[in-house]
């Protein structure tokens, strides 16, 4: 038969359940108060600290590995090779040449403007520096231009300078014509259109089911369809 506890035990037993209560709100109030220091440092970290830390912890892996195989006697290079899929190459790939040439077409006038001026200064020859200075010595202080300066009877171009500028219009030219063609018609073909937009959608429906509807076009047209 289990004994009556005293009055003394269970007294006891409730100090020690409540200094457990008490050790337990101690140590959730300790953890809310780390975990509001660390939020407040958080918030006061730069914004892009994550990508900083990740840039970081990469580094330090790559590193790594890569002193492991030097120590291995192994070409690292050609080991992330090995592990790099076709599709993330070709995806690497495509990424390095629109790096190389960030020209993805047109955006504005004054991009398009700058990246012509960009394209031409590109093609010309290096500066002649000994007929810089011997132009410089003589033309003096008209030779930086101003206000009250006039250069250009002063000064004459080469013969090869010209035939290099007319070479360099005729190549624009050229390359303007293949991307500004005029579309002509064919004043013998027969039309069955009342604008451009309707010519296209013509065209259109001709190309999927000109093959099945062209019998019933000729019937229509010599007048003996049914």
């Amino acid at each position: 038969m289990e004994k009556t506890k005293s009055a003394s035990d269970k007294l006891a037993e409730r100090k020690a359940r409540l200094l457990e209560l008490h050790k337990q709100r101690q140590e959730a109030r300790t953890q809310n108060h780390q975990e509001v220091v660390a939020e407040d440092a958080r918030k006061k970290l730069p914004s892009n600290w994550e990508a900083r830390k990740r840039q970081a912890e990469w580094l330090l892996a790559d590193e790594k590995a890569r002193a492991d195989a030097k120590a291995a006697g192994k070409d690292y290079e050609r080991l992330q090779l090995l592990q790099v899929s076709a599709i993330d190459a070709e995806r690497i790939e495509k990424k390095k040449i629109r790096k190389d040439n960030p020209d993805l077409g047109f955006s504005t006038y004054e991009a398009q403007t700058a990246r012509q001026y960009n394209r031409l200064v590109k093609n010309m020859p290096p500066r002649d520096m000994a007929k810089y200075e011997k132009q410089k010595a003589e033309l003096g202080d008209a030779f930086y231009g101003g206000p009250h300066t006039t250069i250009h009877l002063q000064t004459k171009d080469t013969p090869s300078a010209i035939n290099n500028m007319v070479k360099d219009l005729e190549q624009q030219i050229d390359r303007r014509k293949k991307y500004s063609r005029r579309r002509i018609y064919n004043d013998d073909a027969d039309v069955d259109f009342i604008n451009e937009r309707n010519s296209k959608f013509n065209k259109k429906l001709d190309r999927f089911y000109g093959e099945h509807t062209a019998e019933i076009k000729q019937n229509l047209e010599r007048g003996t369809a049914i």
